[in-house]
């Protein structure tokens, strides 16, 4: 138990961390699609550039996974 809860303080820190690096960028994040989403509809989809799309859906996904290995392999 203790192990994942370590692994969850990882991926928060890292999650915290890209986060910034993608408002850094001009990149929507999750938190930002999700309330336009809520407040807007579907046209948000039209709304974002190809940079969000690969964001959203390809690597911050990743990044996180990798996260997720990377602290299993240091936790043990």
């Amino acid at each position: 138990m203790v192990k994942i809860y370590f692994i969850g303080l990882i991926i928060l820190v890292v999650a915290i961390f890209l986060n910034i690096l993608a408002n850094k960028f001009n990149i929507i994040g999750w938190y930002d699609f999700l309330t336009r989403w809520v407040n807007e509809g579907r046209v948000i989809f039209s709304q974002l550039t190809w940079k969000d799309y690969l964001w959203l859906f390809i690597l911050y996904p990743f990044l996180l996974g990798l996260t997720c290995n990377w602290g299993l392999k240091l936790i043990g």
